[in-house]
């Protein structure tokens, strides 16, 4: 996996009483133990992938408990659980990452939703918005007003995180509807503590089963009972949630007495941010005592107009930080305040900007022009005018201190010994053979392909939309179309939306399908076709059987590595006489998950005195002629330059450094583009035998012998 929690989740079987130190994901794990949730499931996804790897190493507390876990196939398979709470009084929750996981789960959610629950149904979202995301920029806001599902964006510190999830829970039973509760990147991975409470043990789980199976139509999302279902979500359940909001405390109001004027109105995830912000402007002390009020929307939807109308009453401004766009908060509340007939008004994306992520600069500034437009009652808006001052002063030094050159952009890029990386190479030497081809890219690592030095990969629509998105482009291209798809996104949807749907409609393209083992890109966690062991499920599925399966008959595996038969086999595809989908199966592991995997048994062995061969490869500096066309193809971050030994030549020479991995593909590379010979590959033997130690004596006695030679031959 990513790594292990072995040891951490040891704390997830802690008391009433104890103190949990640890990280945000830990914490939520431990909330959903002490919720008495009956299952758990989920798939992965930045910034809450690792959510499905602490319950994977806690499956055994998760037995002791009665609870069942999967590692769903894809985030609709995960939200269709949850259906198992619309009959019965079970708890259950689910993870994915949002939105696009949330644009998976639609279907099922909207279902889920329009039924309601009776047990408390909760969706732990990695909210993927901002500097730090991987994904297009949307929030999940649109998608619970569309649906009115509850969502939950709690303060950024572990109690309040394992609150909301808890009452989380309790929100859903209370108006029989689903609830969501977003985290952002740096709320997943805050550290802190929070007092524990006993885990409960589900009264239904796979321990105390379920007797009486239940039916009732009104449950079922058809009409009549659709048209109910609308009713029941205005006329019962918005209320209801809205009476448990109030009688909870779920939001809350940091007041100062002396600025009742003004005030602040956040969501919660943004709270630790804005406190920050006021505290570098003067407005907030070491403790995060604010000067001006702030309320805390800890629910940002449904918003509860009575607390908020009270929080503004006799306030001439408030501003409201709300992160994104479109301005969904901001809108409701200037028509919740003009209803009520107030006249106080509201400052935010006026002050703010429209859009991206509010990071600590961006409130400092947003801040600052609300205290001066607002002048706050009793405040001294000229210190605070000119505190501000002096941090732009700061902020614009520092970056004159950087130089006038703006600091190069550094985006994601493959591990060194990726074995996708000679794929792509093999790509672009292939379309030196047959022309220029259209290539549909997906969503994984291999999008990295899209980026230098390959430059592979015209379009990407979605996780395992590669082969779906070439439907309308191939049968236009003179040349056939090249399709990404990694094993993870095969068996996600690519499977039933690319393969299936190609084979359907008689496509005549390629498939090239990544088969490293794991879905990596969010941290190598298991898929249905990962060799069995560790917490993996012992039961592996095939790929090639799946696709011979739906009629798929031109497969052919070549292993990653072999850059050279992997062009042959690209261009063979791309150029045969054989109609339908060609699928091309690049086989080789995660060089990370190999790393982790060979690292652990070396280090056993070396401290065991047993014998190690590490395989490295390196570049003979008289030899190399300057060229650099193995970077330039490969792009391994382990190759890079130095200068050139030489004194009769100035061009830097290539060279390996420590964090090559033996992989082999600057010299598989190099053979395929017929570049250059300087490429030699060394075996590094540590603990060597005695015929190790006769062997390198005797090479080292000819290499000497024969050297000297030369040396004579050349005076001579």
């Amino acid at each position: 996996m990513e790594r292990s929690f072995k040891r951490e989740v040891e704390s997830l079987s802690m008391g009433a009483g104890d103190v949990f130190h640890g990280e945000g994901i830990l914490a939520v794990t431990k909330a959903l133990l002490q919720s008495g949730v009956s299952y758990i499931g989920g798939y992965q996804g930045a910034p809450v992938s690792h959510l499905i790897d602490v319950l994977g190493d806690a499956r055994e507390l998760l037995d002791s408990l009665g609870i069942h876990f999967e590692n769903n196939a894809s985030e609709a398979g995960a939200a269709a659980m949850l259906g198992a709470s619309i009959h019965y009084p079970i708890r259950g929750a689910v993870t994915w990452k949002s939105t696009v996981g949330t644009n998976v789960a639609s279907d099922a959610l909207s279902n889920l939703a329009s039924a309601g629950v009776k047990g408390g149904s909760v969706i732990i979202l990695g909210e993927d918005y901002g500097e730090g995301s991987s994904i297009i920029q949307e929030r999940t806001h649109a998608f619970a007003m569309k649906s009115q599902m509850w969502l939950l964006d709690p303060r950024p510190n572990l109690t309040s995180i394992v609150d909301m999830v808890e009452e989380g829970f309790e929100l859903s039973e209370a108006s029989n509807t689903p609830v969501m509760l977003q985290l952002r990147i740096r709320a997943c991975h805050v550290h802190g503590t929070f007092v524990c409470k006993d885990n409960r043990a589900p009264a239904l789980s796979r321990e105390h089963l379920i007797g009486d199976a239940k039916f009732s139509y009104d449950k079922i999302c058809l009409p009549p009972s659709t048209y109910a279902h609308e009713k029941q979500k205005i006329e019962d359940r918005w209320p209801a949630a809205v009476d448990y909001i109030k009688r909870a405390g779920l939001n809350e109001t940091f007041s100062s007495a002396s600025r009742a004027d003004v005030g602040i109105i956040v969501q919660g995830g943004l709270y630790n941010g804005l406190i920050r912000a006021m505290q570098q402007l003067g407005l907030a002390d070491a403790f995060g005592d604010p000067q001006i009020p702030i309320h805390v929307l800890n629910v940002v939807y449904p918003l509860v107009s009575d607390e908020i109308e009270a929080f503004c009453s006799g306030k001439k401004a408030v501003l409201l930080v709300e992160e994104g766009q479109p301005a969904y908060i901001e809108d409701a509340i200037q028509a919740m305040l003009r209803r009520a007939g107030a006249d106080t008004r509201i400052y935010g994306k006026d002050v703010l900007p429209a859009y991206g992520e509010y990071t600590g600069e961006v409130l400092v500034d947003g801040i600052a022009k609300f205290v001066e437009q607002a002048n706050p009652m009793g405040l001294d808006g000229t210190a605070v005018a000119g505190t501000f001052s002096e941090l732009t002063t700061h902020r614009t030094a520092g970056a004159k201190a950087l130089g006038e050159a703006p600091v190069p952009g550094r985006p994601p890029g493959f591990c060194v010994g990726c074995p996708e990386r000679p794929v792509f190479a093999a790509m672009k030497l292939m379309q030196q053979q047959v022309g220029a081809v259209h290539v549909s890219a997906d969503i994984g690592c291999h999008t990295f392909g899209t980026l230098p030095p390959f430059n592979v990969g015209s379009t990407v629509l979605g996780y395992g939309l590669g082969l779906a998105s070439s439907s309308g482009v191939a049968p236009l291209m003179e040349n056939r179309v090249v399709s990404i798809m990694g094993d993870g996104g095969f068996w996600h949807n690519g499977f039933t939306s690319g393969v299936v749907n190609a084979v359907h409609n008689e496509q005549d393209s390629v498939l090239v399908i990544m088969k490293n083992g794991y879905t990596s890109a969010t941290g190598t966690q298991a898929i249905p076709s990962t060799k069995p062991g560790g917490n993996v499920i012992p039961k592996s599925l095939d790929i090639e059987k799946a696709l011979r399966g739906v009629g798929v008959n031109w497969i052919k595996t070549v292993p990653s590595y072999q850059v050279s038969d992997m062009v042959k086999t690209l261009a063979e595809a791309v150029t045969t006489d054989t109609p339908g989908l060609k699928v091309v199966i690049a086989d080789g592991e995660c060089q990370l998950e190999r790393q982790r995997r060979v690292k652990p048994q070396q280090a056993a062995k070396l401290k065991a005195g047993k014998r190690v061969v590490r395989t490295r490869f390196g570049i003979d500096d008289d030899v190399c002629t300057g060229d650099h066309s193995c970077i330039r193809l490969s792009g391994c971050p382990s190759l890079t330059i130095k200068d050139n030994p030489s004194a009769l030549r100035t061009d830097p020479v290539a060279t390996v450094n420590q964090g090559c991995v033996g992989c082999g593909l600057c010299g598989e590379v190099s053979h395929a583009a017929v570049l250059c010979p300087s490429f030699y590959k060394a075996e590094v033997i540590q603990n060597p035998s005695r015929w190790d130690r006769i062997s390198a004596g005797f090479r080292n006695f000819v290499i000497d012998r024969m050297a000297g030679n030369a040396r004579r031959q050349a005076w001579q």
